[in-house]
């Protein structure tokens, strides 16, 4: 028997207990909100999560994707297109971006990404992701409820019995949330509460960077100040117990570390032994040594270490400079720290897209740790065409293969479009992240703001055509005609706002006294 027949024979006798209501009706509903909390929706999707870690270490063509979304409405559009393009969304998730937060959804207006917008702003957007995510559900699903009175009315068994089996296995739009917590807005109890709101909302993984919540900036920004291992430590295990507090005890914590473009801390570690975590971080710390206190300023601060005083390099702003060059090193020992102390995966911010730069860190990493695995950022902020293109040029140059016909600071130029060297930059930016998975332990490549860029680009394309000569035509055929034709859903748009479903819910409650938009009046009627 059909699971969606079943359960309508169950809730039968509370139907007809309840004067008016159908228990098929009844069914119907609770199908399409499958999740009556953001909590359901957590445990879930960390169910999920960990599912694909395991099928990741297993085999790393397994890795996953995701695109950030800020607002409801574009996650549910990119799931909705993900179901239609490959029939499943399988290894797919969302991303969401503190940055599209900082620059689209803060009351103060566009902001940078230094975690100056409101912290309820980040599980207001989740929560707002997953209540278009379950009306992506809904709709689909009245869809299907809708054929399958229309195979009842015509007496279709083979096609009643078909819908059935699509109602019985239908996949909800509902994936996975990685959901950036900055640096945790605040000491480790204000990063504990803003984490359980997230997790309330819905969100089952949860990224936290080891800058300073004061001093944040942009992972591709400069002046980038990190914190002592500690300071770090305290902010995951913050984390932690908020996703055990709510019973999300597989819930996921991504530790990033921005230390590779970080040459600044903002304080001294705590060290109470030599070679402690507190003295590996000191140790980085660039400094003169001193023999005597007549090498000291007025103010200045000693540190002892590897036996000998140090006075740190301090900054005007009281910050202090790390050594040159020590940024890979650092990353490696925040990676080993994390995952050593609660984090499930790492995130590295990287300067630029290089699978073999990656992948000598996360060797590093992994002769402590072997099985650590990355979240890693496919930036906008990396020019891919121009860094690829010097990867080729550069590997060609030391293969011996003659470049004198290109110009290395002009890659960027269209007059190279065509050529065998921009041809094999293409192939790898193509396979960067089957290559990244493969041997950089890049279990999930996600692009931070990608769908800020194609709102951008979209609407300056409509914007030229329909303010220029094109007219309506440049709506028509630029939006329009392309959505008809490659069945966008929402070119139906009063469908996907909601409009059936609406009107299916007062045939539910008034019977045929129910006044419905979907008539033949109905202009959607157009589309098809």
């Amino acid at each position: 028997m059909s699971n969606y027949v079943e359960q309508v024979e169950k809730l039968a006798g509370i139907a007809t207990a309840a004067n008016g209501v159908s228990a098929e009706h009844a069914v119907r509903m609770r199908l399409q909100n499958q999740f009556r909390t953001g909590l359901d929706v957590a445990k879930y999707t960390a169910d999920i999560m960990r599912r694909d870690i395991d099928n990741y270490e297993a085999d790393t063509s397994q890795y996953t994707q995701s695109l950030g979304c800020w607002h409801g409405f574009i996650g549910q559009q990119k799931m909705i297109a993900i179901k239609k393009h490959f029939g499943d969304t399988n290894r797919r998730y969302l991303y969401l971006s503190g940055w599209m937060i900082a620059a689209l959804r803060s009351e103060f207006g566009p902001l940078p990404d230094q975690s100056m917008h409101e912290k309820s702003s980040v599980p207001s957007l989740i929560e707002e992701l997953y209540t278009f995510l379950r009306q992506a559900d809904a709709r689909e699903m009245g869809g299907l409820f809708r054929e399958l009175d229309a195979a009842r009315a015509a007496s279709n068994e083979v096609q009643e019995r078909a819908i059935l089996n699509q109602i019985d296995n239908f996949q909800t739009h509902v994936v996975p949330i990685i959901a950036d917590i900055d640096a945790g807005f605040g000491n480790e109890e204000a990063t504990y509460l803003l984490a359980k709101k997230m997790i309330e909302a819905g969100a089952c993984a949860i990224q936290i960077e080891n800058q300073v919540s004061d001093e944040k900036q942009c992972g591709h920004q400069d002046g980038k100040v990190t914190v002592p291992h500690a300071d770090f430590l305290a902010k995951i295990r913050a984390v932690r117990y908020a996703f055990i507090e709510l019973g999300v005890e597989n819930g996921i914590i991504v530790a990033r570390t921005d230390s590779l473009g970080a040459g600044l801390t903002k304080q001294i570690a705590v060290t109470n032994e030599p070679g402690d975590l507190g003295d590996q971080y000191n140790s980085f710390l660039d400094g003169d040594v001193v023999h005597s206190a007549d090498d000291l300023a007025n103010g200045d601060v000693v540190v002892k270490a590897n036996g000998q005083l140090v006075r740190p390099k301090r900054l005007a702003s009281g910050l202090f400079r790390f050594k040159p060059n020590t940024g890979e090193d650092r990353v490696v020992l925040d990676c080993v720290t994390s995952l050593q102390n609660g984090a499930d995966l790492l995130w590295i911010e990287t300067e630029k897209p290089h699978v073999g730069q990656i992948a000598s860190m996360v060797n590093r990493i992994r002769e402590q740790v072997p099985n650590a695995k990355l979240v890693y950022n496919n930036s906008p902020s990396f020019n891919w065409t121009l860094n690829f293109r010097q990867q080729v040029f550069d590997s060609w140059a030391e293969e011996g293969k003659d470049v004198s016909g290109y110009t290395r600071d002009g890659l960027m130029s269209a007059d190279y479009d065509e050529t065998e060297l921009a041809i094999e930059a293409d192939h790898r930016i193509q396979s960067f992240q089957a290559d990244g998975a493969r041997e950089a332990g890049i279990f999930h490549h996600l692009i931070t703001l990608p769908t800020y860029h194609t709102a951008a680009l979209s609407t300056d394309n409509l914007a030229k055509e329909y303010f220029g000569e094109a007219g309506m035509l440049g709506y028509v055929a630029g939006v329009q005609r392309k959505e008809i034709r490659q069945g966008i859903a929402c070119v139906k748009h009063q469908n996907m706002a909601g409009s059936d479903m609406g009107d299916d819910h007062k045939e539910y409650f008034s019977g045929d006294a129910a006044l419905k938009a979907g008539g033949s009046d109905n202009t959607m009627n157009q589309f098809g």
